[in-house]
């Protein structure tokens, strides 16, 4: 074990590691400068019952019916070694007779650990490589895909990859979300659209390593959801090409966790079992990047905006730029009521907030009157 690995460790104490995976490193990537939320995420630490410690139970999350309801869709659409998967997938990418594929189980070994894993799933996938030979189209069920995150190695698992339909590899989600009249929930596929880009890239990542073409991996990917109300699959196509180049611009940026560690107090404590002052004390002594998307994607975000209400920042981003250097709540009133002039960079921010403070007055004057 390494010393950030220790650290590490020594951070989340005796809880069980809580594993990386594409929600995550979506989340993750979407907000790139909360140091706090990286330093929990690389640690492992079970952000679910650290926000319960801290009085801020998360608020999100899939019920265990929608779980159970997921695998069991999951489970219908892959039985008889993904027949029903294989047609829906080939017709959606304009295959006409995809003939028989070869089906390859890559989670069934739950005795193997992750790195015996990866490496089994490496040699598959890299076996699988077009070649312009009449090979069968080939399925594999949950692979195992390394990522680096922040200098750090993550394990990443998609619901199936294809290879050999179209002449590429094709990353399939099944998600349990119905799509009903042909239109599923916008927020729902945004989502799915960005946990899959991550598998994208990982997938690309592997075959460049091992000296293929990464374009192998088409940025298609084939999104399987129940049609309407009832279980009966249906397969669509989202492009990911957008999503891949933040991702690559937002993994770019993000600090390594050997760097970030270096700012982090030799004393803090991720333990849902510590105290929970001194869990408190330790989360608000590593800063945040919080914005109300937060809310959405992550378990410490009712905590993290406790703890900021005070500044801009809290009321989103667009708010936050346009008050560029305009930090607390208190300082944009100072402003805009003229008891404060501002510094000289804050001109500009200064004069909005005055004319917004007339807008204001003017409006209530004329409901009075």
């Amino acid at each position: 074990m390494t010393s950030t690995e220790e650290r590490l460790a020594g951070i989340r104490g005796d809880a069980p590691a809580r594993r990386h995976n594409a929600r995550t490193i979506a989340a993750l990537t979407g907000n790139p400068g909360c140091d706090r939320r990286a330093v929990l995420d690389s640690a492992g630490a079970d952000k679910t019952k650290l926000a319960a410690r801290v009085g801020f139970p998360a608020r999100f999350g899939q019920s265990r019916f929608a779980i159970t309801r997921g695998n069991a869709f999951e489970a219908q659409v892959k039985a008889d070694g993904g027949a029903e998967l294989l047609r829906l997938v080939a017709e959606r990418l304009g295959v006409a007779d995809p003939g028989p594929a070869t089906w390859t189980d890559l989670s069934a070994d739950d005795r193997a650990g992750q790195s015996d894993r990866s490496a089994r799933s490496r040699a598959a996938l890299t076996a699988a490589a077009p070649t312009g030979d009449d090979a069968p189209a080939a399925l594999f069920d949950h692979p195992l895909l390394g990522l680096d995150v922040a200098g750090q190695r993550v394990y990443l698992e998609p619901d199936l990859v294809a290879a050999r339909l179209a002449g590429r590899f094709h990353v399939v989600e099944v998600k349990s979300f119905p799509v009903i009249d042909g239109q599923a929930d916008p927020a729902k596929v945004a989502a799915a659209a960005i946990q899959s880009a991550v598998y994208v890239l990982a997938l690309r990542q592997l075959l460049a390593a091992e000296g293929h073409d990464p374009e192998l991996v088409s940025a298609d990917v084939v999104l399987v959801c129940p049609r309407d109300f009832a279980n009966q699959p249906v397969a669509s196509i989202v492009d990911v090409r957008r999503q891949l180049l933040v991702l690559r611009r937002q993994l770019d940026r993000m600090a390594r966790i050997d760097d970030l560690l270096t700012r982090v107090p030799a004393d803090f404590t991720a333990d849902p079992a510590a105290d929970p002052a001194d869990v408190r004390r330790s989360l608000l002594s590593v800063p945040a990047r919080y914005a109300p998307d937060c809310l959405a994607a992550c378990e410490l975000a009712y905590f993290c905006r406790d703890a900021t209400r005070a500044e801009t920042a809290t009321l989103g981003r667009p708010v936050r730029e346009a008050l560029g250097g305009v930090a607390t709540v208190a300082e944009v009133l100072a402003l805009a009521t003229g008891e404060h002039a501002g510094e000289p960079e804050q001109a500009e921010a200064a004069a909005l907030l005055r004319a917004a403070a007339r807008l204001r007055a003017d409006a209530l004057a004329g409901q009075s009157a």
